[in-house]
């Protein structure tokens, strides 16, 4: 659709320091990102600023260090830790002469590898046709010229960027509706749970925090899992059955991260609802990970965002096998487990969280009480 540079498998990562406390690990998060998208990082030009710069984001000085950079490494593809707009994009392709790519599209690209069922490839679609329609307001070189023709070509003078607005208006309306037949169905198969008073259970968390293996661990389910960013999307269902409780519905759902962007929140919200509409989640976390509180703090964010902040939880704080922790267990001034230590790895510790489920969904006063999170 547009006249850009072609992207190879080589990058150079750009990140500007603006103040803030969680810099290094936006950089190191962009690194990784970046690795499992299958790119190959030949280095990093980074700067301080007190604001972006309106035209190049990183200003002209900046610009020609980051050019030296690609030149030096062979680089095909110039990628920012930060949100560019439009103009920007367009103004770093002509200067570094490379494609550019910014955080958002970075993650919008690995969701596009991972994404395996054919919702996931829909709500992936939606995303970045979103994201790249706002690339055409600015109008690229060839979306300027005059276009004439009948048919599919448009009217006599009509310009390319207007061909290009009308076909993304298109499939962008083609694929909400089929994602809203999609959300229906998923309705009614929640209201056949609830009629038939199965309880649902979602698997929550940080990407990369072991969801899958813990999902794997408890139901023998053999969904995909790997050491790496986003390695599922696709939320899988599989029913687990506890004493005291009976059958129960366990999800695996995406992993959250810092600036998920927003157009990905929108375009997975009837996944994504699936959480908000558990009677329980168990929100897994990277014990082993020094960023750990932030990274809570990110997951209850997109929570919030999504209508589930209500939902109960019980932390786990998975990966004790990385820190030499023993298994255990805290719990809130009720009585209630309210936060788990395991190995979904080793399976340390995995039967003190069945032990969680059994209590938090066989009380009589589920749901009732205090939620507040536990440090353990």
């Amino acid at each position: 659709m547009f006249e850009r540079p072609e992207a190879g498998g080589t990058v150079v990562l750009v990140s500007l320091d603006f103040g803030s406390p969680d810099y290094q690990d936006s950089l190191n998060e962009l690194v990784l990102l970046s690795q499992s998208a299958g790119f190959k990082v030949a280095g990093t030009v980074e700067g301080r600023r007190s604001k972006p710069d309106a035209a190049l984001f990183a200003g002209s000085g900046k610009v020609e260090e980051i050019a030296a950079a690609v030149q030096e490494a062979g680089a095909g593809l110039v990628i920012f830790n930060h949100v560019l707009s439009p103009i920007q994009e367009r103004n770093l392709e002509r200067a570094l002469q490379c494609r550019v790519l910014d955080r958002t599209a970075l993650i919008l690209d690995i969701f596009s590898q991972r994404a395996r069922s054919g919702e996931g490839k829909l709500q992936v679609e939606l995303a970045q046709l979103k994201h790249y329609a706002t690339r055409l307001v600015r109008g690229w070189t060839h979306l300027e010229r005059q276009r004439g023709g009948i048919g599919v070509r448009g009217g006599p003078g009509e310009k390319q960027i207007e061909l290009d607005r009308r076909m993304l208006a298109n499939r962008i309306r083609t694929i909400e509706t089929k994602l809203k037949k999609l959300e229906q169905s998923r309705a009614i198969q929640r209201r056949a749970r609830s009629r038939g008073g199965v309880l649902s259970v979602s698997l929550v968390g940080y990407t990369n925090a072991g969801k899958s293996t813990l999902f794997n661990r408890l139901t023998r389910a053999g969904a995909y899992a790997a050491d790496q960013l986003f390695a599922t999307l696709d939320t899988t269902s599989r029913k687990l059955w506890l004493p005291e409780v009976g059958s129960v519905v366990l999800s695996d759902t995406v992993g959250f991260i810092t600036q998920l962007p927003h157009g990905l929140v929108a375009a997975f919200h009837a996944t994504l609802e699936e959480t908000a509409q558990a009677d329980l989640l168990l929100h897994v976390v990277d014990s082993a990970s020094p960023n750990r509180d932030r990274q809570v703090e990110e997951v209850n964010k997109v929570l919030a965002e999504i209508g589930a902040q209500t939902v109960p939880q019980v932390l786990v704080y998975n990966k004790i096998d990385l820190t030499g922790l023993a298994p255990d267990v805290v719990r809130d001034e009720y009585g209630k487990i309210a936060a788990v230590r395991l190995s979904a790895r080793t399976g340390e510790g995995v039967d003190l969280l069945k032990q969680a489920l059994i209590e938090n969904l066989a009380r009589p006063n589920f749901g009732e009480g205090s939620h507040e999170r536990s440090e353990c």
